[in-house]
């Protein structure tokens, strides 16, 4: 936001509607020309400005313009200074250089004269050295095979020696070659041993014996210092470390989700429902530091996890939230029934029906597709002659996203024990989850 009212026309104040649109634009929170600014996007904005407002560097006034204060002002004026005094340093260091070029060029001019003659003399006394090098060459080479060929004898018995010395020369290395893959045998085996081990450490925190235990364990990865987990960075100027994380899978554990995101989650919280404890698909993550958020918001958005693209979204805490925020517990949900998995979000496979209410003419529908419509979830009841009465679809107060899930009325209660019956089969390539409802 500073920089922004740094660069602008007068270079100190500039509207709040304008400063908005051109923050997000720099902070990739919005495309360039786009109009459309979401709730989520405006509110760290605002907060922004708040804080900054707090700490007396910029004001807002009534008209709605934002102006720097003198202290920033002032450094802006001393920072440009700064600037001319460095290029005038640098314009005199260049000219100096230039006058000690010009020096060593007048210097070297008188010399170059004198060298050339004397490397003509060099040359044609490395050209003698050589040619005399080169006969004693030829004369030691002569001696050497008159005294290897003297006669046929000699001859064969200087080719037996030879043979034999290339024997033990072969010899020697194929038992190095030996030694050295049997070394290498031993390390790949060892190797192996401690991969072994490792993928069963991992198998046994995956699926641990007591739930409990492993829900009060924290990551010990990539652990940041304090200082530094909040600290503004790009695409995350308010460094926040908290995002919502949506449209996740039913049947998602924490493993898995924290394996999606780089191993960077410290804590989960799974949203449920408070009384019955089915998940909704979503969830609060709290991540190692500002910049993992950013790449999660950056990289892993829109990803597929099991099937489904997940949304991300910054999750700035509320005024009163820092007690509550990180949680004590590295997971959390709102129900029994979600915690039941140590760790599962919402259970493992097909889940069982409750027992029917006497006359019960509502079912409850979960695991859709975000596809899914009035006309979809009418065709599909049809399919065993059940005809709908009513549909409500269930949305995140927060965000307004779907939440995957609804309630469907039906004329009578025959109808709804027939529409019952497809629990767990394809809708819109997904297994839908049906169950009672008073």
């Amino acid at each position: 936001i500073i920089e922004t009212l740094r660069s602008s026309e007068n270079g100190k104040s500039m509207d709040l509607k304008e400063l908005r649109k051109s923050v997000l634009i720099a902070a990739n929170l919005l495309s360039d020309g786009s109009e459309d600014i979401d709730k989520s996007s405006k509110k760290l904005f605002k907060e922004a400005v708040k804080f900054l407002e707090k700490d007396e560097k910029i004001s807002l006034n009534a008209d709605g313009v934002v102006k720097l204060s003198k202290t920033e002002r002032s450094k802006t004026t001393t920072e440009t200074k700064k600037e001319s005094e460095i290029d005038e340093d640098s314009e005199k260091k260049k000219k100096k250089k230039k006058k000690d070029g010009k020096r060593k060029r007048e210097l070297v001019d008188d010399d170059a004269d004198g060298n050339k003659k004397d490397k003509k003399v060099k040359k044609k006394k490395k050209s003698s050295e050589d040619s005399e090098k080169k006969k004693k060459k030829k004369k030691k080479d002569g001696k050497r095979k008159r005294e290897l060929v003297d006669d046929d004898a000699d001859g064969d018995d200087y080719d037996n020696e030879n043979n034999k010395k290339d024997k033990k020369v072969k010899k020697k290395k194929k038992s190095s070659r030996k030694e050295s893959e049997n070394h290498a045998d031993n390390h790949v085996d060892t190797h192996d041993q401690a991969e072994v081990d490792n993928d069963d450490e991992e198998e046994g925190d995956e699926h641990p014996n007591n739930p409990d235990e492993s829900a009060g364990e924290k990551y010990t990865t990539g652990e940041v210092e304090p200082a530094n987990k909040n600290k503004p960075c790009k695409n995350n100027p308010l460094g926040i470390t908290r995002l919502f994380l949506g449209n996740l899978p039913f049947t998602v554990s924490e493993p898995t989700l924290n394996a999606h995101l780089n191993d960077t989650i410290t804590h989960i919280k799974w949203i449920t429902d408070k009384t019955t404890g089915k998940f909704y698909g979503s969830a609060f993550v709290e991540v190692r530091n500002s910049k993992d958020a950013a790449k999660a918001m950056k990289e892993i958005n829109g990803s597929l996890l099991m099937g489904r693209p997940i949304k991300i979204n910054y999750a700035p805490m509320r005024p009163g939230e820092e007690k509550d925020w990180p949680p004590k517990s590295k997971v959390i949900t709102g129900g029994k029934v979600a915690n039941a998995g140590g760790g599962q979000a919402g259970g493992k496979g097909l889940k069982a029906m409750s027992v029917k209410p006497e006359g019960c003419c509502k079912l409850f529908i979960g695991n859709l597709s975000y596809d899914i419509d009035d006309e979809g979830i009418t065709k599909f009841f049809m399919g065993v002659e059940s005809e709908i009465k009513a549909v409500r679809w269930l949305y995140h107060k927060e965000s307004g996203d779907f939440k995957g899930c609804g309630y469907v009325d039906f004329w009578n209660t025959e109808a709804c024990e027939k529409a019952a019956t497809l629990n767990g089969k394809n809708l819109l390539g997904r297994p839908i989850r049906i169950d009672w409802a008073e």
